[in-house]
């Protein structure tokens, strides 16, 4: 692929995920981030899926908690 073909594949890409996608910054403390890397990496995924999937399974079970509070 030549290089303009490249950039302009990049700049696509960027513009894609741009409109399609919220972005947050985590800050983790030392340590942390090989510790998440090698979790994501024994589930096979990466870690931005690994990330993602304990946030949805955190507010899953936090909202079933709430739930099963306010039934009782």
């Amino acid at each position: 692929m030549a290089y303009k073909e490249k950039a302009n594949a990049i700049r696509y890409n960027n513009e894609f995920i741009k409109q399609a996608y919220d972005r947050i910054n985590l800050t983790v403390p030392k340590g942390q981030k090989e510790v998440i890397q090698a979790a994501a990496e024994k589930r096979g995924e990466s870690v931005n899926g690994f990330i993602n999937r304990a946030i949805s399974e955190t507010i899953d079970r936090d909202a079933a908690q709430e739930a099963n509070q306010e039934g009782a």
